[in-house]
């Protein structure tokens, strides 16, 4: 393999980067944008005075690609989060708060101590979850489970926030995925972890910096127009200062959002549903940490350097509706999250993602594609091809090390 171009600089395009190049390649990156990271990057809110995540991300400890990515990059360090499987909630309609603790083995023993479960539920709640072993292709998240206790103060909400999609419509055999790398894998894949300082100094800055290291080239602010095929293979990129003629032996990988990469590969299948999220910034000052909220419009709250920031998933009911509006109604429910007395509204940033995810529905897994493709030198990455899991940062990073695989055996 002599040159590796990699259209795209996200999540999935800096892993296949960073793979390609350990393995010999002259890589080049490009992206559309003026910056690198896509959807998972930070940035500089004037209004706030601070730098800002453009999403909020909790990795667990079990997410084995991205924790080796971040290892790749030496950014591990860059993390923050307690020592222990731990995540609190809270539940706006009676003020209940909780903690769930898992305990670090894979036999699942905290079920049985009332002070690790969900409140008021008993261990044989907890065999709810074998259905989803069990759920068939078509199957929902909603019609799989049980709606009792452990539904409503936890696995809807846990459903929501993995697959981005509403329980009634979601995959239960995703779900099944998540719950498999997760719980299944016992407390010690569980310990949630985020960035200390924001997602692009710890996900996105180290990458960049390795790969100038390794002479890879980024261009930003470079959109590849089209594609040239003949023979099986991709012959031509069509880039802002002209077309590009590709080698014998050069490689690309298309690791565009889902849309994008359809454009560039006519007759390419490619999810064409979508849900949204709807992140809120406040700037206020609170202990670093996170909180789970139960029955009210806010899902997560993250404290973070100089602002609080709050995720709705699946969020396409909200993405019309007047920002201050929704930014009043959320701030209360973050107040009360945080212990903290309710006065004025801070200073605020609501930032709406029409085009988060993909929906993670049965009818739009079929549209997940592989990454081989049928020309000899393309592969595809991204967190919408099929990595068995949702659309989170450890699809997008086996993605992209799944593509850089096949192209590396070229």
């Amino acid at each position: 393999m002599r040159h590796a171009h990699v259209i795209g600089a996200g999540l999935a395009g800096l892993s296949a980067a960073l793979s390609l190049a350990d393995a010999g390649a002259r890589v080049f990156l490009y992206d559309a944008a003026p910056q690198a990271g896509g959807r998972c990057r930070s940035y500089l809110d004037r209004e706030l005075g601070c730098r800002v995540d453009n999403g909020n991300h909790l990795l667990l400890s079990g997410n084995r690609a991205a924790m080796a990515y971040l290892d790749q990059i030496g950014a591990r360090g860059s993390l923050t989060g307690p020592a222990a499987p731990e995540f609190p909630f809270m539940d706006l309609a009676d003020n209940r708060r909780w903690v769930l603790r898992p305990n670090l083995g894979r036999l699942p023993w905290w079920i049985f101590s009332a002070a690790r479960r969900v409140p008021g539920t008993g261990p044989a709640d907890y065999l709810d979850l074998l259905r989803l072993r069990r759920a068939g292709p078509e199957a929902t998240v909603s019609r799989t489970l049980t709606h009792g206790t452990l539904w409503r103060d936890l696995m809807e909400p846990l459903a929501i926030a993995a697959l981005n999609t509403p329980t009634d419509r979601a995959s239960a055999a995703l779900m099944q995925a998540v719950v498999a790398e997760s719980l299944g894998r016992g407390g010690a894949a569980c310990i949630p972890c985020w960035p200390k300082v924001g997602m692009s100094e710890s996900l996105i800055d180290p990458a960049l910096a390795r790969l100038a290291i390794q002479r890879a080239e980024l261009r930003l602010s470079c959109r590849v127009a089209g594609l040239e095929t003949a023979d099986g293979r991709v012959t031509a990129l069509h880039l802002p200062d002209g077309r590009l003629d590709l080698e014998a032996g050069d490689s690309v990988i298309l690791a565009t959002p889902a849309p994008v990469s359809a454009q560039l590969l006519p007759g390419l299948t490619v999810p064409e549903e979508f849900e949204a999220i709807v992140n809120l910034h406040y700037a206020h000052q609170a202990p670093p940490g996170f909180i789970g909220l139960v029955g009210g419009t806010a899902e997560w709250v993250f404290a973070k350097p100089g602002h609080v920031s709050v995720t709705i998933s699946a969020a396409n009911r909200l993405v019309d509706q007047d920002a201050e509006a929704l930014a009043n109604r959320v701030w209360p429910e973050v107040c009360r999250a945080l212990a903290i007395p309710a006065g004025p509204m801070p200073a605020w940033r609501v930032v709406k993602e029409r085009r988060a995810t993909f929906a993670a529905t049965p009818s739009q897994l079929r549209q997940r594609p592989g990454a081989r493709t049928s020309l000899a030198n393309l592969a595809l990455a991204g967190d919408w091809t099929n990595t068995g899991l949702p659309a989170t940062i450890e699809g997008a990073i086996r993605s992209g090390r799944a593509a850089a695989a096949i192209l590396s055996q070229h």
